[in-house]
């Protein structure tokens, strides 16, 4: 095989490889092959076999002089293919005969004729090599201005344009040869001699605007001269008053800008012609080069003055006066050095117009008057350089830097700014929203961007920023500070009520046409529309959940990160099931969090920074494994099957906080965090395998809660652990007793565990006794009102477990009904009764009216940072004391001592007597007439939403209660009516996701028998709602109308109507033993429900105000 050419071969080896490749006959392996003609036809196939033996490098003969210097044989063109060749002449031979070997190459050098040209000479020197130019050297003809060019480009400039201007041969001859005397002595001829005009300082040495410009070279100058010395002559001529009356008629006709420009023009030639006559040097040969100065107007000739360099100026102008010896230093360019000047002095606003804005780097809004020292990097900007601070534009241009430090420092501010906002720091001082306006320019977008980023620094501060935007501080403090309320944990969706403009015209639209154009269009709509609307859709439209995950799994950021992509992970699943859905599914992201943020096994953590949370337990990645399986029971399911969950649980509940070799806040609110994912799962029916594997770890914790309770002052983050290991007690109770199919709806927490579990009721029965005493523990505190505020979620927990824990012993068939009644009446005669004589509890009563948003409605105000593509609770300097979700707020105990009391009046009918005495408190009929009463509805706003509906829970079991205590004694007339109204007015004021509360409303209240006073219930609420009820037309029916007082509501009009055509006359409609009522409003549908026999005695006369004939076939 022949070997390839190697580096260092002459070309004697090269022809030795062509030969041996020639002898061997071995096929090219790249073959010749000539195009056919585009004119005329192919080409010869048989010319490629002919070019390889002709194309062969021969140099044998090649003499070893060089040839003749020949001319080239003249270039003959191609043949057309009109002329062909002759056929009888071989090409092969005419190129061989036409070929000159290498002669044929090298061609005849004919030498140009420059005797004609004329030849300039360089300049002479006393050195041999040109002079070396040096940034230290003073530049000679430096003209004033010389704009943003460097040192170097304006030497090379006056170079070229020295060289362009080279004198003649002549002119250095007569230069070199010096006069016999050495002097010389030049008389300026007349037409180079300059002009001044009597009593004037103006020097007419040339022509300055006329330069001849357009005309051939000779005949310009001599035309602009000749045009000069007519004007000179003419200005000689005149008198000196005669000059300046046609100065000021000029200056009177001629465009100001033209006047100024002419005298800078003026002025700067003026100051070139000096500038050269001082540096002149007499007795020496020298070329003096005139260079062009660009043209200026006045003001940029004033300003470009006062950064000409004289000899002193460095001192006075510069902080620092410069030195040689520094670095680059040799030559100072105050263009350069400008932005270290003093800064120009502030200025006092004197108008009350409007100034921008300007932040701090901490995200603080400077005062526009405020002098701060510039060593704080506040003035590093462009525009109002006095100004300390940053306003959003120039914190957006920085955003978008080249230098990453840059970047990552405005991302920082800009989170700061935002936290700032949404405590409402700002307050009125500024006009607009910052958030609004940061969301209108794109900033959701540029955050997108910077994660994108290569360098950490900017991914950090780019999540840091998100964080900011997204997670408002307190909403998930109160959110977990209220899991173990009455339905507490259940999730509450933080999503925009109008995702779109044209859904208020939604009900206007045909479904057809709705669904048409809502099906092609939902999911192919571009982020920037869908963050229009709402936010976390436009961020999960731009694949951000990859992005964290790749940030989490790759990048391995520190502690700080990992929390704040958590904490953006939690909002995520807080904002709908659709968006708990992606975050589940997204590939990698809940592996790598289980994996790296929930190990089974840890290497010991002291107190103290954590230099990496990777394989280390995180309490917020429980948290947001927590908050998923909240939003559904699907995606509990999964999360405990796929992922592996039962073992951490057994890892983090087995052992004690204190056990778990991590700092001890993390550990508790770990502990707490894996006791609240049990509770969820296990209101699913789901998990009760765990509860026979960790029964003796739930004894041993209980059975220490009086001992932890008893310490002083009580940790806020073991109460909660306390009150959530309750609340998981309570839900596996309730899963131990859903024996059921259909759970009784008068319990709330029974609609939970609808799957049916492992567990049996002989596994909890013996947890009541552990859990009573606690609540008995808890209750002494109640007149202390500190103590009392700091330890209320247990007392809370304590009630709804024993709640649920009768409920569930009452539903075993197999166990004597006479136990359960029994130990109810011992509760009641032993707990219940001594609580609600106590005058504490009345105290809680009166506060109701104080802490409620439906009585305060100022309360329910939106927050000053509220857009509403983003919800938020609101809660960022937290909540007050006297609120609903306030420290001292009365309603998750007494709502939690309402449902117990209802529980054990359906189960126990003769207890119903003994516990009306919490109707007939004063607080809750005061809480009731004001609730009542006309006046302005809350706003309604997110956190209204939210607060109102635990209000509503409190309203509905008091109605309950009542209604339960009418079927055993009548009330007063009074009592009656008022919660007559007030089950009207609840219905009226539910929102939507309390349909089920409607529809409870409607079967035990709202049409109560013992409700009404008389046997005509139209007239006693007429004459109760004159301002609700509205009059009826007897032809369409008794329409019993109630208007919303929230947009949206669940219920505006309620009507009943009856088809009496159908029915025997003297027969009341109630004896048919069904109602029918319609509910319009946001929802319609139509109920249908049968009627008790003890509701069908109400009239049986024909002039029933419920019986009015209609002939509607609705």
């Amino acid at each position: 095989m022949l070997s390839r050419p190697k580096p260092g071969e002459s070309e004697v080896d090269l022809l030795r490889f062509q030969s041996q490749f020639l002898a061997a006959g071995a096929t090219p392996a790249v073959r010749l092959v000539k195009k056919g003609n585009r004119r005329g036809g192919d080409a010869n196939p048989e010319e490629a076999l002919l070019q390889d033996h002709r194309d062969v490098v021969m140099l044998d003969n090649l003499p070893d002089l060089p040839p003749a210097l020949v001319p080239a044989p003249p270039k003959k063109a191609r043949p057309s293919p009109g002329y062909p060749l002759p056929e009888d002449e071989d090409p092969e031979e005419r190129l061989n005969r036409h070929d000159q070997h290498i002669t044929a190459v090298l061609t005849k050098i004919i030498e140009r004729d420059t005797s004609s040209v004329a030849v300039n000479l360089p300049v002479p020197s006393g050195v041999a090599f040109p002079p070396v130019f040096h940034r230290s050297q003073e530049r000679q003809g430096k003209s004033g201005t010389s704009g943003k060019r460097s040192i170097f480009a304006q030497e090379i400039a006056a170079r070229k344009l020295s060289e362009a201007r080279v004198p003649s041969v002549e002119e250095v001859v007569s230069n070199m040869v010096p006069p016999e005397d050495g002097v010389t002595c030049e008389a300026p001829a007349p037409r180079d001699q300059g002009y001044q005009l009597p009593g004037s300082s103006h020097n007419f040495q040339g022509p300055s605007l006329v330069t001849g410009k357009g005309l051939r070279g000779q005949e310009a100058q001599q035309e602009a001269q000749t045009i000069h010395e007519e004007n000179v002559a003419r200005l000689q001529a005149m008198a000196p008053e005669e000059i300046l009356q046609e100065q000021q008629r000029l200056l009177a006709q001629l465009d100001p800008c033209l006047v100024a420009f002419l005298r800078s023009h003026s002025h700067t030639q003026e100051q070139a012609g000096k500038k050269a006559t001082e540096e002149q040097r007499p007795g020496g040969s020298s070329v003096h080069v005139t260079k062009e100065e660009p043209l200026m107007s006045t003001s940029a000739s004033e300003s470009r003055k006062g950064d000409k360099l004289e000899p002193g100026a460095p001192a006075l102008a510069l902080p620092v006066t410069p030195q040689k010896e520094w670095l680059h230093m040799d030559t100072v360019e105050m263009e350069k050095l400008h932005w270290t000047q003093d800064l120009p002095p502030l200025r006092r606003q004197q108008t009350q117009e409007r100034m921008q804005a300007r932040f701090s780097l901490q995200g603080e809004l400077l005062s526009p008057d405020v002098d701060l020292p510039t060593h704080l990097g506040l003035h590093h900007h462009g525009e109002e350089a006095e100004r300390a601070g940053y306003s959003l534009q120039e914190l957006f241009h920085l955003t978008r830097s080249q230098v990453s430090q840059q970047r990552a420092l405005a991302l920082h501010v800009l989170a700061h700014v935002i936290s700032r906002a949404q405590a409402g720091e700002f307050g009125d001082r500024l006009v607009g929203s910052v958030l609004h306006l940061l969301l209108d320019a794109g900033f959701l977008f540029l955050l997108r961007f910077s994660l994108d980023d290569r360098v950490d620094g900017v991914i950090a501060a780019a999540i840091r920023a998100l964080r900011a935007l997204l997670v408002a501080p307190g909403d998930e403090e109160l959110l977990d500070s209220t899991f173990s309320w009455y339905h507490g944990a259940l999730m509450f969706p933080l999503i925009p009520s109008q995702e779109d403009k044209e859904e208020e015209d939604e009900d206007e639209e045909p479904p057809a046409e709705k669904a048409k154009r809502k099906s092609p269009e939902e999911g192919s709509r571009p982020a920037p529309d869908l963050a229009r609307h709402d936010v976390i859709k436009g961020l999960l439209a731009t694949n951000l959940l990859p992005r964290l995950r790749f940030v989490l799994e790759v990048t391995c950021p520190g502690p700080a990160v990992v929390l704040d992509i958590l904490a953006v992970l939690i909002r995520l699943a807080r904002h709908s099931l659709e968006s708990a859905t992606r975050v589940l599914e997204c590939p990698r992201l809940i592996e790598t969090i289980v994996g790296e943020f929930l190990p089974t096994s840890w290497s010991p953590m002291g107190v103290g920074p954590t230099p990496s949370l990777h394989k280390v337990p995180c309490a917020t990645a429980m948290k947001l494994l927590r908050v998923l399986a909240s939003a559904g029971r699907n995606i509990a399911a999964r999360l405990l099957s796929s992922f592996d969950l039962r073992s951490r649980l057994r890892r983090f509940i087995a052992e004690a906080p204190q056990e778990l070799a991590l700092p001890p806040e993390e550990a508790e609110t770990l502990s707490t965090e894996a006791l609240r994912l049990w509770a969820v799962a296990s209101s699913y029916g789901q998990g009760g395998d765990l509860y026979r594997e960790l029964y003796p770890v739930l004894m041993r914790a209980l059975q220490a809660v009086p001992q932890e309770l008893s310490t002083h002052p009580p940790q806020p983050l073991s109460v909660r652990r306390i009150a959530s290991l309750l609340t998981l007690l309570t839900q596996l109770t309730l899963a131990a007793g859903s024996t059921r199919p259909e759970p009784i709806s008068d319990s709330a927490e029974a609609s939970l565990s609808a799957t049916p579990s492992l567990i049996t009721w002989t596994q909890v029965s013996g947890l009541q006794p552990l859990v009573e005493p606690c609540l008995r523990q808890t209750l002494k505190l109640l007149p202390r009102s500190e103590m009392w505020s700091a330890l209320s979620p247990v007392p809370t927990a304590c009630l709804l477990f024993l709640s649920a824990y009768y409920e569930a012993w009452s539903q075993q068939p197999s166990l004597c009904p006479e136990d359960w009644l029994q130990d109810m009446e011992r509760l009641s005669e032993e707990l219940l009764l001594p609580l609600l004589s106590q005058p504490t509890l009345g105290s809680l009563w009166e506060s109701l009216r104080h802490c409620s948003p439906l009585c305060n409605p100022l309360s329910c105000a939106p927050a000053p940072e509220a857009p509403p593509s983003i919800v938020s609770l609101g809660c960022a300097g937290g909540c007050p004391t006297l609120s609903l979700a306030g420290s001292a707020s009365p309603f998750p105990f007494l709502t939690a001592l309402l449902s117990l009391c209802n529980t054990l009046a359906r189960i126990h009918k003769g207890l119903c007597g003994q516990l009306a005495v919490i109707l007939a408190a004063p607080g809750l009929q005061n809480y009731f007439l004001q609730c009542v009463a006309p006046g302005a509805a809350p706003q309604l706003t997110p956190f209204s939403a939210w607060a109102l509906r635990h209000e509503y829970h409190l309203q509905y079991l008091a109605l309950v209660l009542a209604q339960k205590t009418a079927t055993v004694q009548p009330l007063p007339a009074a009592s009656a009516a008022l919660y007559h109204g007030m089950a009207l007015s609840l219905l009226s004021r539910l929102l939507p996701g309390s349909e089920y509360l409607a529809h409870e409303l409607l079967l035990s209240c709202v049409f109560r028998l013992e409700f009404l006073p008389c046997l005509c219930p139209w007239s006693a609420t007429r004459g109760l709602l004159k301002t609700t009820w509205t009059s009826f037309s007897s032809t369409s029916g008794p329409w019993l109308l109630e208007h919303s007082v929230h947009v949206g509501a669940l219920c505006s009009t309620l009507w009943l109507w009856t088809q009496r055509a159908q029915w025997p006359a003297g027969i009341c409609c109630r004896k048919l033993g069904c109602w029918q009522m319609r509910v319009s409003g946001s929802i319609s549908s139509t109920i249908s429900f049968p009627i008790l026999p003890s509701q069908r005695a109400l009239s049986c006369t024909v002039s029933c105000p419920l019986c009015v004939s209609s002939t509607s076939r609705d």
